[in-house]
């Protein structure tokens, strides 16, 4: 079936079953496309939270539909497909990370959204890339904090609050697999380049980079920039976002260290298509389901984030 047939059927059960299609940057250009709203976690969050549709249908990752799901009980919750999880998410399970929690008494413990909902059930604020310096400030000077699970994000968040927060060992594949020397070799090539980059990148790529940021920061800089050239060091989705907004300008996707492959793509973004979004919403499913006692449980941080989010306009 060709593209535009997915699409008018697409469209068709979306307003019949009164559904709204929310798509994370790093999805295949063609669902962000047809999306009803494109943003990062955060944004995608904050839609989620205020809509009125019956039925949401989240195409990103596993825990997303899962924070999608603990804010709004009262819908039906959808994935194109079930199987795209997140590799950050996975090297954090809920029962080792409550292990080390009761390890360390008198911690407060600072999740990053890329979790599950039983570890977020254990967490006492979640942040995203977007707000995560915000939250971290507004807890006290002296609070000692347990960060997880991204310790790149963790360590530049340190960084940038002057703490010393204890990071979880977790890392997303996308972001950990950048070459250092292909980048530099890129730089040598367009040296009128800027580079930007995502907080879960290593160290020493944000040591070198003109801007770090969550998606929704590189996307505003490269639209706020003189600057006409970027290489863009983050999943290789969001370029199609930053073509669109910024046709006069040239993005380079930041190359990993395989060097069969030009981008970074992550493999479970990438697993969802038009024909598994058809699906989903004409068969209603793979649906996401929370238990009750635990929704409850991270519902509590997930809204303490959004009003830290809101005081600070993010």
């Amino acid at each position: 079936m060709k593209k535009l047939d997915w699409i008018e059927k697409i469209n068709f059960l979306r307003k019949e079953k009164n559904a709204v299609i929310l798509a994370h940057y790093y999805q295949e250009s063609d669902i962000q496309d047809v999306a009803d709203f494109v943003g990062d976690s955060l944004a995608l969050a904050q839609w989620a939270a205020k809509t009125s549709a019956d039925i949401i249908v989240l195409c990103g990752v596993h825990f997303m539909g899962e924070t999608a799901k603990i804010l709004c009980p009262q819908k039906r919750v959808f994935i194109p497909d079930v199987n795209a999880g997140c590799s950050l998410a996975d090297s954090c399970p809920a029962d080792k990370l409550e292990a080390f929690v009761n390890a360390h008494p008198g911690y407060t413990v600072v999740s990053y959204v890329n979790t599950t909902a039983a570890v977020k059930a254990l967490t006492d604020i979640v942040v995203t890339s977007t707000n995560a310096k915000q939250v971290v400030d507004s807890l006290s000077k002296d609070e000692k904090i347990i960060f997880g699970p991204d310790k790149n994000l963790g360590d530049y968040i340190n960084k940038l609050t002057g703490r010393n927060m204890l990071l979880w060992d977790g890392a997303c594949h996308v972001h950990e697999q950048f070459s250092l020397e292909k980048i530099l070799q890129l730089k040598k090539q367009y040296p009128d380049a800027l580079l930007l980059a995502h907080p879960e990148c290593r160290k020493y790529l944000l040591e070198i980079a003109d801007h770090v940021g969550s998606t929704s920061s590189i996307l505003k800089f490269a639209g706020k920039s003189d600057a006409k050239r970027f290489i863009v060091a983050t999943e290789s989705g969001i370029l199609h976002q930053m073509q669109k907004e910024n046709p006069d300008k040239e993005f380079i996707p930041a190359p990993p260290e395989d060097s069969t492959c030009a981008c970074n793509d992550c493999i479970y973004m990438k697993m969802n298509t038009l024909e598994k979004l058809y699906n989903c919403l004409k068969n209603e499913t793979p649906e996401i389901f929370v238990d009750e006692d635990i929704r409850i449980k991270a519902v509590k941080p997930i809204e303490r984030m959004l009003c830290i989010s809101e005081k600070y306009g993010l």
